[in-house]
């Protein structure tokens, strides 16, 4: 069993800078791709970015490439992701995700309880 725990939401103006953390239970940490998720009011939870264990291989949406960027500290069993450039269509909750296996396209094993993220225009 995975605890995730997010940190790091809050409300921002447009063009404005937020960085998420999640921070994970057990000695495992390194043994999971993870990934972060997000969810508007009245759409379906959609994948942001994602991470291989070591953190050499990334993935991301194409609606935040060059503007986010995930990162993680496995000494720490934390993951990060830096938000740059925000736009009010970036407002939603964010879910932190360990995935099946150490690879980007594995599916979501453990979900954080998320934290949300407002971007005022």
């Amino acid at each position: 069993q995975v605890r995730l725990v997010e940190s790091g939401g809050g409300l921002v103006q447009a063009g404005g800078s937020l960085r998420l953390s999640c921070a994970a239970s057990g000695r495992t940490f390194d043994s999971y791709a993870m990934a972060w998720f997000r969810q508007a009011p009245g759409k379906e939870r959609e994948s942001v970015a994602r991470i291989n264990w070591s953190g050499d291989s990334t993935d991301y949406a194409d609606a935040v490439k060059g503007r986010f960027t995930i990162s993680r500290d496995n000494a720490k069993n934390t993951m990060y992701l830096q938000m740059n450039s925000l736009k009010p269509e970036d407002t939603a909750v964010y879910y932190c995700a360990a995935l099946r296996g150490v690879w980007v396209q594995g599916s979501v094993r453990y979900w954080g309880q998320g934290t949300q993220v407002t971007v005022s225009s």
